[in-house]
């Protein structure tokens, strides 16, 4: 943890950013927790989350469609753009 932490961290929530309070509630809904906590919860299984979807895509037992199948899975469920690279091998004859 940074030694030079602020005491608080603020989201603007005005102005078109009302969506970001929706989510904040769901989050404190979803976890249990009181909104500072789902923040912080939200944060640390973003990151969790992410790198698991990684690290199946990157399973090499996968076919390319089964791959290409699970990203437009996670596609749907999570606000990052998911590629799924080509993977070509040269089998020695």
């Amino acid at each position: 943890m940074a030694d030079n932490a602020p005491q608080s961290v603020r989201i603007r929530t005005g102005e078109g950013n009302e969506y970001r309070l929706d989510a904040i509630d769901r989050a404190a809904e979803r976890y249990d927790r009181n909104r500072s906590d789902a923040v912080a919860c939200a944060c640390d299984d973003a990151v969790r989350l992410l790198d698991a979807i990684e690290d199946v895509l990157g399973r090499t037992d996968l076919t390319h469609n089964q791959r290409e199948e699970i990203a437009a899975r996670f596609d749907r469920a999570v606000s990052v753009d998911i590629e799924v690279d080509l993977l070509t091998r040269v089998c020695d004859e």
